[in-house]
């Protein structure tokens, strides 16, 4: 399989350091997993390498549980040298090398998977953090302080992410001809596979006065070259928005509207889902909208919230009030 820069990683020429390039090839090409997914996969392994080489393992074949075991280990107090990892970042370490590891089975480069038997660590499941429906709509209102292509183009962005439920990627990564007319928008999801979200009427008609009043501004400002580009939400400059320009554009939204929280696009993902299913949605129906491979994913936006529980036993105990 051919490698490129992207998949090179810190670690030597040994046999491990071979079998990292190769999986991390693996998962850009074959699996088609996006360029962040792929560096948070060579972060997680190049530290994992890291420690097999310190403890003397020369090839994932000599690697074993007890090996997979003490590097978690190590890595949840930080005896590796590294940060130490919560829980979850942990059980995220795991399945990274738990992946690692199966397919180098399968490529015969070990006889044993190592982590079969290995489980991740306990960790407490928490609710995602959600806006209400009030913040929401404050922080949507604050996007558009103005009436300039960089404040169309904010608020069509943020109102696409809360209406669709969408990652920040797949958001970006849009380009014109994916907001259909029949009110849907098609989003490229983990591993290139798309699906169809409806928009909701104040997302369209925002990002309708961001076509027609701003994007032609904004794309004037960009070379020829960059004034042919498909992508829908454009930069100052002509060229495609980046995720980390998302991100600001979010940050000071956030701040305009007074919200104390911590407000990320995740947030508004989560809003999303939190809000479709309190209003009685069927949750294989948020599954499919929020492109969750398995449903048990979305299941925990499910759990009961502790403003439902108040609301509840205000509103059936005796003596509540």
């Amino acid at each position: 399989m051919t490698t490129t820069a992207e998949d090179r990683t810190d670690v030597d020429e040994s046999g491990v350091g071979v079998a990292l390039r190769d999986y991390l090839a693996h998962l850009r090409v074959e699996r088609g997993l996006s360029t962040n997914t792929v560096s948070a996969y060579r972060r997680d392994l190049a530290r994992y390498a890291a420690y097999l080489a310190a403890v003397g393992r020369g090839s994932l074949a000599e690697v074993s549980e007890a090996d997979v075991e003490a590097y978690l280990a190590a890595v949840r107090q930080g005896d590796d040298g590294g940060r130490p990892l919560s829980p979850s970042s942990c059980a995220r370490a795991l399945a990274a090398v738990r992946g690692w590891h199966r397919f180098a089975q399968a490529e015969g480069i070990a006889v044993e998977d190592p982590t079969r038997e290995v489980a991740a660590p306990s960790q407490t499941r928490r609710l995602p953090h959600a806006l209400s429906i009030d913040a929401v709509g404050r922080l949507l209102d604050a996007a558009s302080a103005g009436d300039g292509p960089t404040s169309l183009r904010d608020r069509a962005l943020l109102e696409l992410l809360y209406s669709t439920g969408g990652r920040i990627s797949e958001i970006v990564g849009l380009d014109v001809d994916d907001v259909g007319a029949d009110a849907a928008v098609r989003l490229f999801g983990k591993g290139g596979k798309e699906r169809v979200v409806p928009v909701g009427s104040y997302a369209r008609e925002a990002v309708e006065a961001y076509l027609v009043r701003a994007r032609p501004v904004l794309a004037s400002a960009g070379s020829a070259r960059g004034r042919s580009t498909p992508a829908l939400f454009l930069n100052t400059r002509g060229n495609r928005l980046s995720r980390q320009s998302a991100w600001a554009v979010l940050g000071t939204a956030a701040e305009r509207a007074g919200l104390a929280e911590h407000v990320s696009p995740h947030t508004l993902r989560h809003s999303f889902a939190t809000h479709l299913l309190a209003g009685g949605a069927d949750v294989r129906v948020v599954q499919e909208l929020l492109g969750h491979a398995s449903v048990t994913t979305t299941q925990i936006y499910t759990m009961v919230t502790p403003e439902a529980l108040r609301e509840v036993y205000a509103a059936a105990h005796p003596r509540a009030l």
